[in-house]
């Protein structure tokens, strides 16, 4: 063992002894610095002669790190009070400041008889020059905790702080002081745990060098992958920018690429000296100076012109690569059939190298591109395709490459194109740029929504193009010649307040004309509900359907569709409220589309928040709700909350179909009387080879499931687990690697946050779908 350290401060005298996957390495001068090897290194701190572990009562840790390599990724405590070391009462301490400083208030309870540090959970070489406890009083441990909950979220003091303080001070004055100093310790104990699960910290454990993989039988792509020609257009970029974009191709693992620059005519001498330089030092540099200034397509073009290789990677002048992205490229490109189009993931990088706000990207997403240039950077292309499609097209600065991936995924297979889920592409964020603002500028907006209509007229379908109030896109089509019939599928039981508010929002504020209710009660026995229900029977446009048959969702809705007269079928629960007059005119124009299967709406809760944005596969176990309870018009994870996009799958509390595609994959699964049968439906419509779609502009209430209550009996719970059950057999692996999700993001959150660690690091391209499909809509 080595000899043990005394680092304390002002207050408790403590000793650190290091316990495991600690080296101990002297520096030039004698002091001791620590190599962290593995994910769990342990310092046991032990009292100095004559002293004691600390008593009772709050304390301010004070550890100040000199950070030689790697990282210190979420320092924690574990105390022992005689039940041994464990997860359950690990205190977290903040992570250090610039200066290598941490400082954290705890709580120490009675009866200390041990307690050990563990420093961080990754490989890192640092020294430690304080280590120590000081006892403070209760006031100052609120005033430091309101202080750390600030310094962590990094916003103003009244936002966060004063919340904290508030909620304090509400049960303060109510002489519950003990009270309330435990809920504000709970706040800035979760507001240390979110910390500790920032992007910073996931690159700290995560975000090294990409292509070492401990398995063997990997081969080396760089032994025979592909030429890959980066596609550099330059403009008066300032130099530490350039260098730095330009140094990110040099250091590239992968050898086999060529750096094609083009020069739109800088006005600057130094710019042309610093790239000749380059080209001088390097064959692999080819560099085209252009006497008038054209902009970044025509500059573009040039730039493909000096191509020599078989894919063109696009890179931006003031942007960075990962050191693996070409080889990672290049293992995706061996990976795959005949990869035409393949894109990573991306964030932002500051004027100091720091990271942030990763852009975690779903696999191929067609709906989405038309919503939203999603998939960006680090985009590699067949540079046969490039040149097919004539390159970049003038005029369309600012959306120039979304034009182009649209011009080139309209004459390839969705199989061709392939994501990357790995961060290969830093974008650079400065004073002046898009990264900074937030978004497009006017002109880049106006562009995209050329492209994207350009694109709909190119494929045949008739349609406009707005831009959002986020600055995204929607598309809207136009109807066809002749409504198809629309059959509203309605299961109801009893709660006859929740049905009328249901029908009547439909009749009062349903714009789209062809319409029928079916409504199928499910032995109602409140005589009021029975009293509505032949009421409705009178109604136009209404029919009542009886089955008085135990409740199975299932069930209820194949035997309506059995009875049903429309060629579109919408699925829609009892305890549903239409706010949009075009939620079913939305529904429909995507619903009639030959290659789509399923399509959702947004449901929100009374509330005005979030109930339903799409399913994501795996969350929660089996599937959950995306964006759940963040504010109606909010924009959700990097715009997916307001756009239109591919999901797996929607809710069945409102979800339309042709009738045509319901009866192909044999109705809904009578085996799954309640929980997921909407999932399962959705699954095995993308099986055959459809795609299911949401849609935010066909908006709802959703007052859940009001009329069945809740599932807390023991028959429910049991009934719910096998249900569950039947999910993992049939879908496997599927529910942990959602094409319309990122193997990044977690499956414990609904929200699209970070996940510890990734779940797979695979290159994905989606299964042939049916670009056209025989639509016979009925009546």
């Amino acid at each position: 063992m080595s000899k043990n350290s005394s680092l304390h401060g002002p207050g408790q005298p403590l000793t650190l002894v290091p316990l495991q996957q600690l080296l101990e390495q002297p520096d030039s001068q004698g002091r001791s610095r620590y190599s962290a090897q593995g994910e769990d290194p342990q310092f046991e701190v032990r009292p100095t002669r004559d002293a004691a572990l600390p008593a009772t009562g709050w304390y301010l840790v004070t550890v100040d790190f000199d950070i030689d390599d790697g990282a210190i990724v979420a320092p924690c405590l574990y105390p022992d009070y005689g039940s041994g070391l464990n997860e359950s009462i690990r205190i977290d301490l903040a992570d250090p400041s610039a200066n290598g400083r941490s400082r954290t208030v705890v709580v120490i309870g009675p009866s200390l008889l041990a307690l050990r540090f563990d420093p961080t959970e990754c490989n890192a070489r640092f020294g430690l020059r304080r280590f120590g406890f000081q006892r403070i009083s209760r006031v100052r441990a609120v005033f430091e905790m309101l202080r750390g909950i600030q310094r962590v979220t990094r916003r103003l003091l009244w936002e966060d702080a004063l919340t904290a303080f508030a909620l304090f001070l509400s049960r303060a004055l109510r002489g519950k002081v003990g009270a309330g100093g435990e809920l504000l310790a709970q706040r800035y104990r979760r507001t240390l745990r979110q910390r500790a699960h920032s992007y910073q910290q996931w690159l700290a454990r995560f975000g090294g060098h990409l292509s070492a993989r401990p398995d063997p039988a990997t081969t080396d792509p760089a032994s025979d992958g592909p030429l890959i020609s980066i596609v550099l257009p330059v403009r008066d970029t300032p130099l530490p920018w350039l260098r730095r974009c330009i140094d990110s191709v040099l250091a590239q693992s992968y050898p086999n690429w060529q750096l094609c620059i083009a020069d739109d005519a800088s006005s600057s001498g130094a710019v042309k000296r610093l790239l000749r330089g380059y080209a001088g030092r390097d064959p692999r540099i080819a560099v085209h100076f252009r006497e008038n200034h054209g902009h970044i397509c025509e500059a573009s073009n040039n730039a493909i012109d000096l191509a020599r290789g078989e894919y063109l990677g696009f890179l931006d002048h003031d942007d960075e690569l990962h050191r693996d992205a070409l080889s990672e490229m290049a293992r995706a490109i061996g990976e795959h059939h005949e990869p035409r189009l393949l894109y990573s993931d991306e964030d932002k990088i500051d004027e100091s190298g720091n990271r942030y706000e990763p852009h975690f990207k779903p696999a191929w997403n067609p709906d989405l591109l038309c919503g939203q240039n999603y998939i960006c950077h680090f985009t590699v292309i067949q540079t046969e395709l490039v040149r097919a499609v004539g390159g970049m097209r003038p005029g369309y600065e600012g959306a120039q490459d979304h034009d182009l991936v649209l011009r080139c995924v309209e004459r390839i297979r969705p199989d061709q194109v392939v994501h990357v889920p790995k961060v290969l592409y830093h974008w650079r964020s400065s004073s002046e740029s898009t990264a900074q603002s937030g978004g497009s500028k006017p002109y880049a907006l106006e562009a995209g929504r050329r492209a994207i209509e350009d694109h709909m007229g190119r494929t045949g379908v008739e349609a406009s193009v707005q831009v959002t109030v986020h600055g995204y896109y929607r598309t809207v089509r136009k109807p066809g010649a002749r409504q198809p019939l629309v059959s509203i599928l309605v299961p109801t039981r009893d709660r006859a307040e929740l049905l009328r508010k249901c029908i009547a929002s439909i009749l009062e504020r349903t714009s789209y004309g062809r319409f029928e209710i079916v409504v199928v009660d499910n032995g109602s026995s409140e005589s009021s509900a029975l009293d509505y229900l032949a009421r409705l029977r009178e109604r136009d446009k209404v029919k009542v359907l009886s089955y008085p048959c135990a409740f199975n969702f299932s069930s209820i809705i194949n035997h309506a569709a059995r009875h049903a007269d429309g060629g579109i079928l919408c699925l829609l629960n009892n305890d549903t409220e239409v706010i949009s007059t075009q939620w079913l005119d939305e529904l429909v124009s995507h619903a009639t589309r030959p290659e789509i299967g399923a399509v959702g709406g947004m449901l929100y809760y009374p509330s005005d928040t979030i109930q339903h944005a799409g399913v994501i596969l795996g969350v929660g176990g089996i599937a959950g709700h995306a964006h759940v309870h963040m504010r109606r018009g909010s924009n959700g994870y990097l715009g997916r909350a307001g756009v239109v996009q591919n999901l797996s799958a929607v809710t069945g509390a409102c979800l339309a179909l042709r009738r045509e595609v319901f009866d192909e994959v044999g109705g809904m699964d009578e085996d799954l009387a309640v929980a997921f049968n909407d999932v399962d439906l959705c699954l095995r419509i993308d099986q055959r080879g459809y795609r299911n779609v949401w849609t935010p502009y066909a908006e709802l209430y959703h007052h859940e499931s009001a009329s069945r209550g809740h599932e807390n009996t023991p028959e429910k719970l049991a009934r719910f687990r096998a249900e569950s059950e039947i999910m993992r057999r049939r879908w496997g692996s599927l529910l942990l690697n959602d094409p319309a999700y990122n193997p990044n993001l977690s499956l414990n959150s609904l929200h699209f946050e970070l996940a510890f660690p990734p779940r797979s690091a695979d290159s994905r391209a989606p299964r042939q779908s049916r670009h056209s499909v025989p639509a016979s809509v009925l009546q």
